[in-house]
């Protein structure tokens, strides 16, 4: 049986080799630019470049992030960027802009490509359209459920990934706009600014119904730990922690953590948990657990806090001037990051504290510390510890002392009037080195203790003896210096088999396209209405020839109908894509008029500059002309949600309100929660037929939002 991949993120060179040490198959990782983390310290090409030798020499493989939307200009630099990675080994890529997807894998057909989440894939139809285009690996949604993920595996045969830990954002991945339209700050361009993390206030019939938990859009982290058996038992390729904005020592104790539960269940068919590795992670960041969408979980938020919850450790128990005395309720060490919540919260980094009025550098469970702090706190507060720099330095200490390895097996041969010979085996690679002939003894002879002592300096390579024979004929005498000699070349081109070296091949673009001739036409979506207006050229009715970007599966699809996720292509292709296609390049337009789409609403976090280029663009490259829609009046969807805010607060008719009074309208339609701005965008006055547009689109949605 071929085991899962443990796949850890490393936003840093640091988190990297930590994650590597930690004991992770597989790392995945963004560059500079194109990566859905831009906030991230991210990697420079130097550094990548490094990154894939160093994780290929520990059997790890390196998937780099290139999973944002690609706006027209930025094309070139992106096929640049790519080519630089394939030409440096990298093991795949992630990819979310459909029109780059199909543009890389005719540009280089010996690339792995992976569907990144951002992709918005989460039903059969959607891996099975994937699968034709060459896709090795779908990362899903992370709303697909353990059940569906069983029905596409049975059914497919790509590789699929699932986040098994880590930050949940409330919307779909790739269906997010609330951080662009409420600061400008694209999440699908790695920007996001954390808007589900604010505080709100969730209002039913004028009310504010949540007085005390301010972030309902705040999900909790997920965490599978205890599910591996069932993660593995559905034949999922990958699992994958969320972490790239995470310190390096909370990618080393997650990964590590994950490593142990899954190295134990294959050996014992067992889930055995190191509870105090998991406290150890608690400590460093949670948000609370939740087991997810995957395991159908109704515990999705922690509308309490936004950030890290850190474990209790302690409760104020007196509070003299600014020395605050406090009974603990587990261990604490110099250096460690508190907070203190009380009728607010205050934060606290432990330099010094005392026990028994002596300065101490710890102290245990249940005993009383006092300490001094800069802020008011009360009697009573409870007190959470956040960070750890006792756990930080454990885990440097631990690595030092065990660090990772590579096993290798040695044979040495040494017979009279042959070639010394040694070979070297990591169960992958093999290689063979010969030396110089052996000459008979005069006087001392060189021992077999002699040469293992020597074959067995391994010094600070990646590398440890796991067997070695040596064969040799008596009396015989070998220079030690020759067999060092021998054993640092053959290590070192095991070095060069195990980085490997590219399987780089570049290849023309090309794609068969029809023309579609310049014709005004307006169209009007209207939702839960039946009434076609004839005062339009087409009418978009839900249910009836719109799809919600949320189908589990489809029975049929309607020619011509508006569709609204990738799944539906696979179904029939003679459709419209609407905007939640996320179209942003003449790539992805000509992508899916070469699949068979009709017309193609382009992606709303294009301005007019961009629309211009764009067609311009298409027509330099293809000589033809696309049939593209623009959507000129709607209110803003800014959230497509799995989240049953409805239920959650046993309420209707729901809006949010934010720290400026914005309000926004919570919408519950079939399995999906829609948050809409309450601001209308309204670019009627905009002539986009002279831009090459020929179609613009009215949205009515919704007509009033409060």
């Amino acid at each position: 049986m071929k085991k899962i991949e443990l796949l850890a993120p490393a936003g840093s060179m640091e988190a990297l080799k930590l994650a590597v040490m930690a004991g992770c198959d597989a790392v995945y990782l963004g560059g500079k630019s194109f990566g859905a983390r831009a906030f991230s310290t991210n990697f420079t090409n130097d550094e990548l470049v490094d990154a894939i030798k160093y994780c290929h020499l520990y059997g790890v493989k390196v998937y780099v992030t290139c999973n944002t939307l690609i706006f027209e200009d930025e094309v070139e630099d992106f096929l640049n960027y790519v080519r630089f990675l394939h030409q440096n080994n990298v093991d795949a890529i992630l990819i979310q802009d459909i029109g780059m997807l199909d543009l890389l894998r005719k540009k280089f057909p010996n690339l792995e490509i992976h569907s990144s989440t951002q992709m918005h894939i989460h039903n059969l139809d959607g891996v099975k359209l994937m699968e034709k285009l060459g896709v090795k690996r779908v990362v899903l949604a992370r709303e697909t459920s353990l059940d569906t993920l069983k029905y596409i595996k049975e059914n497919t045969n790509v590789d699929l990934e699932v986040f098994g830990h880590g930050s949940l954002c409330m919307s779909y991945s790739g269906e997010c706009l609330m951080s662009f339209f409420l600061g400008g700050r694209s999440g699908n361009r790695g920007e996001c600014a954390g808007s589900c993390r604010l505080n709100y206030d969730v209002i039913s019939n004028k009310e504010v119904i949540n007085k005390e938990d301010k972030y309902p859009l705040s999900c909790r982290d997920l965490c599978t730990i205890y599910d591996i058996d069932k993660i593995i038992a559905a034949g999922i390729s990958s699992l994958k922690i969320e972490g790239r904005m995470k310190s390096p020592y909370y990618v080393y104790i997650v990964t590590k953590l994950y490593r142990d539960v899954i190295d134990n269940y294959y050996q014992t068919g067992k889930v055995i948990v190191n509870e105090k590795l998991l406290k150890d992670l608690k400590k460093i960041f949670n948000r609370e657990y939740t087991r997810g969408y995957l395991f159908n979980s109704t515990d999705i938020i922690n509308p309490k806090r936004p950030n890290n919850n850190g474990i209790l450790i302690g409760k104020v128990i007196n509070v003299f001037k600014n020395i605050i005395t406090i009974k603990l309720l587990d261990d604490i060490h110099i250096g460690d990051g508190l907070r203190i919540v009380g009728s607010k919260d205050v934060g606290v980094i432990v330099n010094d504290f005392y026990k028994d009025k002596k300065l101490v550098k710890e102290s245990k469970k249940d005993e009383l510390i006092t300490l001094k702090v800069k802020d008011k706190v009360d009697i009573n507060a409870n007190v959470y510890l956040t960070s750890s720099k006792y756990i930080n330095n454990s885990i440097d200490e631990y690595i030092n002392k065990y660090p990772r390895k590579v096993k290798i097996d040695m044979i040495f041969n040494g017979y009279k009037n042959n070639n010394i010979s040694l070979e070297v085996s990591d169960g992958i690679n093999n290689v063979k080195v010969l030396g110089n002939k052996v000459d008979i003894a005069n006087n001392i002879s060189t021992t077999k203790e002699d040469i293992l002592l020597k074959l067995n300096k391994l010094g600070n390579t990646i590398y440890e003896i796991n067997n070695i024979k040596v064969n040799i004929d008596n009396n015989i005498f070998i220079p030690l210096k020759e067999i060092n000699e021998l054993r640092r070349v053959v290590l070192n081109k095991l070095d060069t088999l195990r980085i490997g070296k590219s399987n780089f091949k570049e290849e023309e673009y090309f794609i068969d396209l029809k023309d579609y001739s310049v014709k005004k036409e307006k169209t009007c979506l209207l939702l839960n209405n039946n009434k076609v207006n004839n005062e339009y050229d087409k009418t978009y009715i839900l249910n009836k020839n719109y799809y919600l970007p949320v189908i589990d599966k489809y029975n049929n699809i309607v020619n011509g109908s508006l569709v609204s996720e990738l799944g539906a292509l696979n179904i029939n292709p003679n459709v419209d894509t609407d905007y939640t296609f996320n179209v942003c390049n003449s790539y992805a337009v000509a992508f899916l008029h070469s699949l068979g789409v009709n017309k193609i609403t382009l992606s709303l976090e294009l301005d007019e500059e961009k629309i211009k280029y764009l067609i311009s663009s298409y027509h330099n490259r293809y000589h033809k002309h696309p049939n593209v829609e623009v959507i000129c009046y709607y209110y803003p969807i800014l959230m497509i949600s799995k989240f049953n805010f409805n239920k959650y607060y046993n309420k209707d008719n729901l809006l949010l309100k934010d720290r400026y009074n914005k309000y926004y309208k919570i919408l519950r339609l079939d399995d999906i929660s829609l948050i809409i701005s309450n601001k209308l965008i309204n670019k009627e006055d905009i002539n986009y037929y002279d831009m090459g547009v020929n179609s613009v689109r009215i949205n009515l949605i919704i007509k009033t939002i409060n």
